[in-house]
């Protein structure tokens, strides 16, 4: 059976739609086997994991003020190793170079960063650069609040998809 992993960014407080894509994981997001969230929450890192049965791994973004949270984490994938932030530190309004240079740096294969409010999967040069969107501000074209499910298949086959919202 399938894992599924829900990745989100960039609620600024407004846990509504957080709520609504977790409903889609059982109650509590039960069916999931983790919650990633990459900054500006705006909220303490205890509130999200009031939310969910399944652990949280989270990193403070540049509206996080008080946050005891990393700024960059990083987090096992069925075997793969995910470097987790913000990415305002990296020069992410205007490329992903810097992103990927620190995860190839430091053994990750897969980065995951917000900010951008923009979602993106995308592959550079091995490493899979993955951003969630705004789940509740959103920027890109459509407009419409972002999440990202990541799936572990049984065969270990990793599947990023960007679910747009209502």
């Amino acid at each position: 059976m399938s894992r599924k992993i829900l990745v989100v960014s960039d609620s600024h407080g407004y846990n509504g739609n957080l709520l609504e894509a977790l409903s889609h994981f059982g109650k509590n997001g039960k069916d999931l086997e983790m919650l990633i969230f990459l900054g500006d929450s705006q909220g303490a890192l205890e509130e999200l994991e009031g939310f969910v049965a399944c652990p949280v791994k989270a990193v403070r973004g540049n509206c996080d003020y008080g946050s005891d949270a990393p700024l960059v984490d990083f987090v096992d994938i069925d075997g793969e190793t995910a470097m987790i932030t913000h990415g305002h530190r990296y020069g992410c309004n205007s490329s992903t170079e810097t992103l990927v240079d620190v995860a190839e740096a430091n053994g990750a294969s897969i980065v995951m960063y917000g900010h951008t409010h923009i979602p993106l999967v995308t592959s550079e040069n091995g490493i899979t650069v993955l951003n969630p969107g705004s789940i509740s501000r959103p920027r890109q074209d459509g407009g419409k609040p972002t999440y990202l499910v990541i799936t572990i298949e049984d065969d270990g086959r990793k599947n990023f998809v960007v679910v747009e919202m209502g």
